[in-house]
């Protein structure tokens, strides 16, 4: 069998998520010792045991939680008659989720999307920025953490395959035509995100409503869509609006 370690890296160049336990505390007599480690797929493939029994399969459905939840776990058992064992021991462990880091895919490379992106650097966010006009990133200069992607327009489906969509994808609006706006806003509520956002006004907000609902017959309209997008704290610089956005994004992160 592979080492935890080698596991967790084929996991990782994979962006496989999957949640590891590792048992921090044992008293008394356990099937299980300090530092056994069990790693869980999403559909409950297992590498690796804490022991076998109630006690795992326990464990792999709080894994499971940890993943779905994206959060980390601490958890103990005390192994009595109800988990069918006569060790009569205390177990601890902690399952953290691993391959879920939260994925920006800004659209629009412009001043405002720029300073997002520069802002974000350093944190838990993963940040695709795309633009849909070419060479535009031949003479920006991001950090090379940023994933800076051109797409066409003329073909929509290079848009769709831009983003990686699912509990983990924010996606944040703010092209310069508004008419792109639009078509990525329709397409992102069609797909799965954590977060949709639209930098615009009230005014932006309601005619997207109307024409979500009227054209594209998507009845909740702009229900799910933030716009305005931030948390509205002041200042009118692409820098001071960048954090304001950033802030938001950070919050919405950390209060899952």
């Amino acid at each position: 069998m592979k080492h935890w370690i080698d596991l967790l890296s084929e996991f990782k160049k994979n962006q496989q998520p999957v949640a590891l336990i590792t048992v921090t505390k044992c008293l008394g007599s356990t099937p299980c010792v300090v530092g056994s480690r069990m790693i869980i797929t999403s559909d409950k493939v297992l590498h690796g045991t804490i022991g076998g029994g109630k006690l795992e399969f326990l464990a792999t459905e709080e894994a499971i939680t940890a993943l779905r939840e994206n959060r980390i776990i601490e958890s103990s058992y005390t192994l009595g008659p109800e988990f069918e064992q006569c060790c009569g021991g205390k177990v601890e462990f902690i399952i953290e989720p691993m391959n879920q880091l939260p994925e920006l895919y800004l659209f629009g490379a412009g001043h405002i999307g720029c300073e997002v992106a520069k802002i974000l650097v350093d944190t838990p966010f993963k940040v695709k920025l795309i633009d849909t006009r070419k060479d535009w990133f031949k003479h920006l200069k991001l950090d090379e953490s940023i994933h800076c992607c051109e797409v066409n327009t003329d073909d929509f489906k290079t848009l769709r395959d831009a983003v990686k969509w699912g509990k983990n994808c924010y996606v944040l609006v703010m092209t310069p035509d508004h008419s792109i706006d639009f078509d990525i806003i329709a397409m992102s509520l069609q797909n799965e995100t954590k977060f949709l956002g639209l930098i615009g006004s009230k005014t932006k907000r309601v005619r997207f409503n109307n024409m979500l609902i009227k054209d594209m017959n998507i009845k909740e309209g702009m229900s799910n869509v933030v716009c305005p997008i931030g948390l509205q704290v002041g200042g009118d610089t692409p820098k001071e609006i960048a954090i304001d956005i950033a802030a938001q994004l950070l919050k919405v992160l950390y209060e899952q």
